[in-house]
């Protein structure tokens, strides 16, 4: 247990003793040292002038046009423990979070801002779960442990044709042992609309290696009336070619709930956090469901799909041209497979 505890396993753990050292990085210290934070001095223009050093002199940032800023730099071993973040709504599509673990080429996370809180469509609201918190108004939490062996990095990119002020970050993460056998966090952004003669969106495809999806994250656009999610999510393991080994019932059902919904919900594990009813726009929909006490495992290959099914009014299932964003959250040893090339900008504006 002694080499494990850095990686805080849940509540059963608080009380152990353990020789990891915990840092955290934000705007009042960037570098994560220790006795580092707070050495800003104001400048007469400053909101702390009045108070001088030590004080709340730099607490945020401004990510300009055509940048990317280095949020972490931090030599392993450790594990990330928690990632806050609050910044203005128009940076969530318009801005590209990326990890990087162990000095890799690629990132293993490569999701646009909001939606890797599991708020989509650049619209802010509450997320009540286990692994993601968004609270009033506005303020992005992930407990994602995120365990490294020499290095990690965290960057962002603003995409946005002008300066976003005010981004305001905390990284909290533990100098510590990782055991063997603990894997690397990753997460995959895709965007598709389907089509009435192959009505699927791939969530993620060809995923090597062994590993374990952990959760799920939808921003779905309905483009036609009526019940949107009829549809089956399917998760083809190790080989899987024409039929998977895990297929679900429904959109509703894999998500928790039942029959359509008819209400929002945010829950621990799985939640329906927003549905965006305004005139004269489409509806808009944010799902997630954490795969903590379920993570499916896959030990060669992994890919992972969701239908998109109403009804005609005959009684027959209608594919549906949706526009859906999404996603993976999962675990996996490196290297891993290389993404997707990621979507520019105004590919990820929402509707």
């Amino acid at each position: 247990m002694e080499s494990i505890m850095g990686l805080n396993f849940g509540l059963g753990a608080l009380p152990m003793l353990s020789n990891a050292e915990t840092r955290s990085i934000c705007a009042e210290n960037p570098n994560g040292e220790r006795g580092a934070g707070a050495k800003e001095i104001p400048d007469a223009g400053n909101a702390g002038a009045m108070l001088g050093q030590g004080w709340k002199v730099r607490p945020c940032i401004t990510l300009e046009p055509g940048t990317t800023t280095t949020l972490a730099d931090i030599k392993g071993p450790g594990v990330i423990q928690h990632i806050w973040i609050t910044v203005d709504p128009k940076a969530y599509r318009d801005c590209v979070l990326r990890f990087y673990w162990d000095k890799e080429k690629t990132p293993s996370v490569e999701v646009p801002l909001g939606d890797f809180f599991c708020n989509g469509h650049g619209i802010r609201h509450k997320v009540d779960s286990l692994a993601v918190a968004v609270n009033p108004s506005g303020g992005f939490n992930c407990y994602f442990p995120m365990p490294f062996r020499k290095h990690a990095k965290i960057t962002i990119e603003n995409q946005r044709h002008e300066a976003i002020w005010g981004f305001f970050y905390q990284i909290n993460y533990a100098l510590t042992e990782v055991p063997r056998d603990a894997a690397y966090f990753h997460a995959q952004w895709r965007r598709s609309v389907t089509t009435r003669e192959y009505p699927e969106h791939v969530l993620l495809d060809g995923i090597k290696g062994q590993g374990h999806y952990v959760g799920t994250f939808l921003a779905w656009t309905q483009m036609s009336t009526g019940w949107w999610g009829e549809g089956e999510i399917k998760f083809y393991l190790d080989g899987d070619s024409k039929f998977p080994t895990i297929c679900g019932t429904g959109t509703e059902d894999y998500f928790g709930g039942a029959w359509c919904f008819g209400e929002t919900y945010s829950t621990a594990f799985l939640g329906y956090p927003l549905w965006h009813k305004v005139e004269g726009q489409v509806p808009k929909h944010d799902l997630y469901r954490w795969h903590i006490l379920d993570p499916i495992r896959f030990k060669k290959n992994m890919k992972v799909t969701i239908q998109a099914l109403g009804w005609w009014p005959n009684g027959k299932y209608e594919p549906l041209t949706d526009d859906i964003a999404s996603i993976g959250y999962w675990y996996q040893v490196e290297p891993h497979a290389t993404f997707p090339q990621f979507p520019a900008v105004h590919q990820r504006w929402p509707r």
